[in-house]
């Protein structure tokens, strides 16, 4: 037997003599999954697991190149359990360890001290978990990660709490008495492990990631669930959502608009009134207000613009899809609806050929809304499907609530990959393993401060976040907004609930009176200007997430991945980097100005090109129509001329912006044809490497892609 089993089976049978209820013959196996990443089991291993649902395999060789990781304790020292209640996890912590992930936290950023439950929630509130990415996955600044391989409703205590066996100490009574409820109730010794209740489950499943710092753990996660995401170059411009109840005429007229005015837009997205039927879903288009949707489509993709139709899972009774799908469907009704069981390859199959006929007629993609769960967090939950539902592959509701966005999502990502097409839809649900599908989740909360953190939170699980900008209260509200979402993944302005683009009102009632600003052409030069920053940005972007997808870094990540020893951004989660070279630090309040905490190194102002020492905080003024970007040292930073659109035959000309001492560095550019997956199946893509040498800029061009996206046309020293 080999020892490390052996002494987690001793271990186990010792602690597990202290628990009611444990079963005496549990035995806890031990295997390598991958460099660095164990699987440890107990019982008997549940059906449906996120792992089983994994769209891609384990990315094997880019795992290879990876360190093999340390553990601050012994593998044997985690024990595992299943009891009459279901499964038991307790993992050791060391007095100084700080932990973050559980999927798109909202409310909190360091986890340690606190008790999360990542349950699909429609609403997230109070930081209990709820979410709409629940992920049984967290990460240690130690340099590990622990998942939990379940859709069980998990509860994490993150060091709250201590066994009576495991006292270190007495607890002296003082007889001090609290004066708040605050004081009375505060964790003041944090607990020395990590406590995992899996209920009603027959096994569990965990799998450890050792590794040399918190972001080669993500690194590994991803590599894992099959790499990151690369999107389609179009993907990564700039989308607009209409109105919920425009017609036909209201989308030519919007896109209209935004050549007229010389506003870069890739994608105009279309709300629930395309439908016959929305709540629940007919997937036919609504003749009235759309009398010739293929002629619309036709004149949208002459003038280079990709469409995205919202939807959501459940089958209205209307539907060509409800006969198909009445028997692959769980037992429950949402909306008057069908819930498919998308854990079944026919009902994926099913769902798939008939949206067939909108990707067809030119649809690039879909906002899946409505695939976490009604708010449960109120008394008021009722459009979700309850927990004891029963699916036809033996899903129980519990576990289809945790994975159907997950599943739905992956069912009409494959249309498009069967096609060899690259998509990037929307959706407001996600779970494990989900890194490798090209999309981003969304929410219908509203809170700036949230926004900001929800970027950084959401690196730690393989996931992509994207705010949104909607109504404001202010100019400079709805300005510092835009340059948030114009540095996140997903650059969306989403007017579901407005007649006119809200920089021209950004009130909702004057905006839908049409009343628009006195100052409206000043705002809309501004948008103008910050979007083209955007399509400037593209060939950068669009290299991060090559990046991603091949070695699994995230492309939007907090400072302490890449910043570990700097115990100043443990809880810094309102600044955040794009790609290796730029850092965001968003504008906090309306007054233009915010304080910018800079790591270690010399950083530059992205505007200004004023220069900041490291380790140090300055007062930053930014301008509405900037970004708030800082550049870090040795960078070689490309950026584009801005286009209005990304076609399928765009040629970028790039300036090179060298950041200070670069004589030692480089900078790579990824170039394909940025709409298929040949890049992967043909391995037809090049690398750019740019550098300097001896005072000037040099491009490498090396690969199997015979044309060319990129033209370096200038180099620019900056000092």
């Amino acid at each position: 037997m080999d020892g490390k089993v052996f002494r987690v089976l001793i271990i186990s049978f010792l602690f597990g003599s202290l628990y009611l209820g444990v079963k005496a013959q549990d035995r806890v196996s031990v295997d390598s999954v991958a460099n660095g990443i164990y699987r440890l089991s107990v019982g008997v291993p549940e059906q449906f697991t996120p792992y089983k649902f994994s769209p891609e395999k384990p990315n094997l060789a880019a795992l290879n190149g990876l360190s093999k990781g340390e553990l601050p304790f012994l593998l044997d020292e985690i024990t595992m359990e299943v009891t009459d209640r279901g499964g038991r996890v307790r993992v050791p912590l060391q007095d100084d360890e700080k932990l973050y992930g559980f999927g798109l936290q909202i409310g909190s950023f360091q986890q340690r001290g606190l008790k999360k439950k990542p349950v699909v929630n429609d609403h997230p509130m109070n930081t209990l978990g709820y979410t709409h990415a629940p992920q049984p996955f967290y990460v240690s600044s130690k340099g590990y990660g622990i998942l939990v391989n379940t859709l069980r409703y998990t509860t994490f205590y993150c060091g709250t709490h201590t066994e009576k066996q495991s006292q270190r100490k007495t607890i002296v009574a003082t007889g001090e008495v609290k004066a708040t409820t605050e004081e009375l109730y505060a964790n003041k010794k944090a607990g020395s492990y990590v406590y995992v209740d899996i209920p009603n489950c027959s096994g569990v499943e965990i799998f450890v990631f050792k590794a040399s710092s918190m972001k080669e753990v993500v690194q590994k996660y991803n590599l894992l669930a099959g790499g990151g995401c690369l999107p389609p170059m179009w993907g990564l411009g700039f989308k607009y959502r209409t109105k919920t109840d425009f017609t036909q005429d209201g989308v030519i007229r919007v896109q209209n608009y935004f050549r007229k005015k010389q506003i870069p837009c890739d994608v105009i997205g279309l709300e629930p009134g395309w439908h016959t039927a929305a709540y629940s879903c007919s997937y036919v288009w609504n003749k009235e207000r759309y009398p010739n949707h293929r002629a619309m489509l036709d004149t949208l993709r002459n003038n280079h613009y990709k469409v995205n139709l919202w939807e959501h899972a459940y089958v209205h009774p209307t539907s060509p899809l409800w006969k198909s799908l009445k028997d692959f469907s769980g037992d429950f009704l949402v909306w008057g609806g069908l819930v498919p069981d998308f854990s079944l390859p026919e009902t994926r199959l099913r769902f798939s050929n008939y949206h067939k006929q909108l990707m067809h007629e030119g649809v690039s993609g879909f906002k899946l809304d409505e695939c976490d769960n009604s708010d449960i967090s109120v008394g008021n939950a009722t459009w979700g499907f309850p927990e004891m539902s029963v699916f036809p592959s033996g899903m129980d509701g519990e576990q289809m609530h945790q994975a159907l966005g997950m599943l739905y999502l992956r069912t009409l990502n494959d249309m498009y990959k069967n096609e060899n097409l690259r998509t990037f839809q929307d959706y407001r649900s996600s779970g494990m393993f989900a890194s490798s599908i090209p999309a981003s989740l969304y929410s219908d909360i509203y809170g700036y401060h949230d926004y900001i953190e929800m970027i950084c939170n959401s690196a730690f699980g393989g996931l992509l976040w994207s705010p949104e900008v909607r109504q404001s209260g202010s100019k400079a509200e709805f300005f510092r907004r835009l340059q948030l979402v114009l540095l996140s993944a997903h650059a969306v302005v989403d007017s579901w609930f407005l007649q006119n683009p809200p920089w021209l009102q950004y009130d909702r009632d004057k905006n839908n009176a049409n009343i628009f600003l006195k100052d409206s052409l000043e705002m809309e030069n501004i948008t103008r200007t910050l979007v083209n920053h955007r399509m400037r940005l593209l060939p950068y972007l669009y290299n991060a997430f090559a990046h991603y997808r091949m070695e699994g870094i995230p492309p939007f990540r907090p400072l302490i991945m890449d910043f570990p020893n700097d115990n100043r951004l443990y809880d810094l989660s309102d600044q955040y980097m794009m790609g290796d070279n730029l850092m965001v630090a968003p504008l906090l309040d309306d007054s233009g100005k915010r304080t910018v905490y800079f790591p270690e190194g010399i950083w530059y102002n992205f505007n200004t090109h004023e220069r900041y020492e490291g380790g140090q905080e300055y007062e930053v003024a930014i301008n509405i129509d900037e970004m708030p970007l800082f550049v870090k040292e040795g960078t070689i930073l490309p950026l584009a001329d801005p286009l209005q659109y990304v076609a399928n035959n765009s040629v970028f000309d790039i300036t090179c912006y060298a950041f200070g001492n670069v004589d030692s560095s480089s900078s790579t550019l990824f170039e394909d044809d940025g709409i298929s997956y040949d890049f992967e199946r043909k391995k037809c893509y090049n690398w750019l490497t740019l550098k300097v040498k001896k005072g000037k800029g040099k491009c490498i061009r090396t690969g199997d892609y015979k044309s060319r996206r990129y033209n370096i046309v200038e180099w620019i020293f900056v000092k």
